[in-house]
């Protein structure tokens, strides 16, 4: 469990309480999204990364056929043994652990990857880290994959059928990014002065397909429905309102994302 100021109004949320439907409905990257890390020249053969945040390791697992080998860290137990469960025979190694804690000896990692993660981190403890593990030439990649709600009637009635049983969610509302001087997307907050310099930084569209059911599932495995602490029968209510609004959908449809990439370098 974990509770910061500046999620949720400080409330208590555990990924880790809806593992199962976190591995069933979030593993939903296009290709497209891996194609551009490995295009950047991160993830490739005989590389070493670290994925900080790592869930049920949807990264790894999508990326290992590139050539590099695996850490994924989550601080969730059972966030972790979905990813151990999920990634049988591929070269992944996995720990239990917050990514401020992670220690492995200087100059370890090629790359450091956060995705859908990096605003839960202390960067102040976080950053110096890394730049302790990883090597001269390595870097890290900030990422995220977020709908557009302004752009979708789905996406908008869905959070706002979320803020209706969780009203201190604040994961709704999110527009493509605006990026500082520095060319970092505002909402992630680097201090370049922790010993990183911007590499690239861009953003693209991505519309993804999704069903009745698979919308439905994605929704509850968002830190507002499946990782807060709402009770059982709240979320029972939840879900039987939601799926009425699903039904009023058609049976497949698109939701648009937007992707933002800021690849940060270790300076130097």
């Amino acid at each position: 469990m974990r509770t910061l100021k500046h999620i949720d109004n400080g409330n208590i949320f555990d990924f880790g309480r809806m593992s199962e439907d976190y591995a069933k409905y979030r593993d939903i990257y296009p290709d497209e999204f891996y194609q551009k890390i490995h295009d950047l020249g991160l993830c490739g053969d005989g590389q070493l990364v670290l994925d900080l945040g790592t869930g049920t390791g949807v990264l790894p697992r999508h990326l290992v056929k590139y050539g590099a080998k695996f850490v994924g860290a989550d601080i969730s137990e059972n966030q972790i043994a979905q990813a151990r469960k999920l990634s049988e025979g591929m070269n992944i190694e996995y720990i239990v652990s917050p990514a401020e804690e992670v220690d492995f000896p200087d100059g370890t990692f090629d790359t450091v990857m956060a995705c859908m993660c990096f605003t839960y981190f202390d960067k102040a403890v976080l950053l110096p880290r890394l730049v302790r593990m990883m090597k001269d030439d390595g870097h890290l990649a900030v990422m995220s994959l977020v709908w557009l709600p302004g752009e979708s009637s789905i996406a908008k009635g869905s959070e706002e059928l979320v803020l209706k049983y969780n009203p201190s969610w604040n994961g709704a509302g999110y527009n493509r990014p605006t990026f500082d001087s520095n060319g970092i997307p505002t909402t992630y907050k680097v201090d370049t002065s922790l010993g990183f310099e911007v590499a690239s930084s861009f953003a693209f569209d991505v519309s993804l397909t999704f069903t009745r059911e698979t919308w439905h599932g994605r929704i509850k495995a968002t830190r507002g429905i499946g990782a807060s602490l709402l009770t059982q029968d709240q979320l029972a209510l939840f879900e039987k309102e939601h799926w009425q609004f699903m039904q009023e959908q058609p049976e497949s449809f698109e939701i648009l994302h937007s992707a933002t990439f800021c690849i940060l370098k270790k300076r130097v």
